[in-house]
Parts: C-alpha cells; sequence; structure tokens
C-alpha cells in the first residue's frame, strides 16, 4: 500500500467517527492501523487491551513508557523528524492538553493537513502547532 492509500485507509476507517477508545477508535490505534497499511509492525500494542484513556495510560506505563512520544520512538522503522518534513502517511504528534499523555498522534495526508481525532470526531485538519513527526519507512514486499 502506498503512502497516499495509507492516509485514505485511516480516513476510511475512522473518518467522521467519534473518539471512543472501548470501540478502539483513539489516536493509539489510528496511528497503528496507518503503520499496519504500510507494513510496519507495532510489536508493543500487541494483545494491549484498554477500554478507557486512563486504562490507556495505565498499559503504557506498564510497558515502560511515560508516554506517547517515547512509545512511538521505540518503534522500528520510524525516524523522528520535523512537523513540517512529514508526507502523507507519517505519523504526527500534536499538543494535547487533557492528560498526561504528552501528545495525540494524528497521520499526515500531505500539504500540510494531518488525520486525526479533533472535536471528539475523526477528521482532516490543518495543525495549528505540531510537536514532532516521524517518518514511516514502509515495508515493500
Amino acid at each position: 500500500m502506498t503512502r497516499g492509500e495509507a492516509a485514505q485507509a485511516c480516513i476510511d476507517r475512522f473518518g467522521g467517527k467519534a473518539f471512543d477508545p472501548k470501540a478502539k477508535r483513539d489516536c493509539v490505534r489510528l496511528a497503528a492501523h496507518a503503520l499496519h497499511c504500510q507494513g510496519v509492525k507495532c510489536a508493543p500494542l500487541k494483545g494491549l487491551r484498554y477500554t478507557t484513556l486512563e486504562g490507556g495510560l495505565r498499559a503504557l506505563k506498564k510497558l515502560g513508557f511515560e508516554d506517547l512520544m517515547q512509545a512511538v520512538d521505540s518503534l522500528p522503522g520510524l525516524t523522528r523528524i520535523a512537523g513540517a518534513r512529514a508526507v502523507a502517511g507519517d505519523i504526527v504528534a500534536m499538543p494535547c492538553d487533557d492528560g498526561p499523555w504528552g501528545c495525540a498522534l494524528s497521520v499526515s495526508v500531505g500539504n500540510g493537513r494531518v488525520f486525526g481525532f479533533y472535536e471528539e470526531r475523526g477528521q482532516v485538519v490543518i495543525p495549528k502547532r505540531i510537536l514532532c513527526a516521524w517518518r514511516v519507512e514502509p515495508c515493500r514486499k
């Protein structure tokens, strides 16, 4: 799957749907879906179960991570880059005001836009501020 197809697959799966960790619709699963579509394994999520934000944070800490950025940094096949360099399919971290997560994850769709959960719905936005991004190196078969 190409970068653009991976970004579109995220929009198709999460677009317009409400943020709901219980229904497996949150920024972590969005980013994991983008990685999966590009053939990148996300081992820390394998078997990880949570239904609330608090439960997700406990699971993150149990894996030894202080926040989401640290967890994404640990994934093989990703290189941290400046947010302005993100292209379609890359993972983008944006500030998150609620809670100790450190950031909210989204997926670059190109042209300075990202897809993520904003105002409790999956949608494409132009971010006001980006903390960093990760270049996804898709696995080619």
